[in-house]
């Protein structure tokens, strides 16, 4: 075996940006948007984050702490942005946040309205469809190294989460 294949590749995650208008049909009789379809946007947003990361293809395992902050209304245009924040030895970790444009800057020079942040956890793939390693993230600055500090925490919880529920369905079992 060479040496080029025991090496690991290293890189910066590039953040992926997907524009939407909200239309009526993706909203309930009040025009707010769905929260199901606003987080399949938000999945693909991710997907195609992971994919431009890991170079493979990609499938969504888990998505975990979604906050929705504020209403997402019929005519709205949306911006959704991801980042991988987080990886694994086959897995990344996607940041994925929602703004809503408002077209003209508000108070703090912004027209983004923050709206939704999400956290996906999504697995690289061989082309036979097995989990295949990804590259090691490089972190640089503070934002990215405070964002994959939460989703550490955030995997944590989930990996405490689900050893109590495994405890308790064994219990009752």
């Amino acid at each position: 075996m060479s040496d080029k294949a025991n090496i690991k590749i290293s890189k910066k995650a590039e953040a992926i940006e997907t524009w939407n208008f909200v239309f009526p049909n993706q909203s309930n009789p009040y025009g707010n948007m769905f929260g199901g379809e606003l987080l399949a946007i938000m999945d693909t947003t991710a997907a195609l984050a992971a994919i431009r990361f890991s170079g493979k293809t990609v499938s969504t395992a888990s998505s975990e702490r979604v906050i929705f902050k504020r209403p997402i209304f019929v005519g709205d245009r949306i911006k959704t942005v991801a980042k991988v924040v987080l990886v694994g030895r086959t897995s990344m970790m996607v940041r994925t946040d929602v703004f809503v444009d408002k077209g003209e800057s508000g108070d703090d020079g912004s027209k983004d309205i923050l709206s939704t942040t999400a956290h996906f956890t999504l697995v690289a793939f061989d082309e036979n469809r097995v989990p295949t390693e990804v590259p090691d993230l490089i972190l640089e600055t503070e934002t990215e190294k405070k964002h994959s500090e939460l989703a550490q925490q955030i995997k944590d919880h989930v990996k405490r989460r689900e050893e109590r529920i495994k405890h308790v369905v064994e219990k009752w079992s």
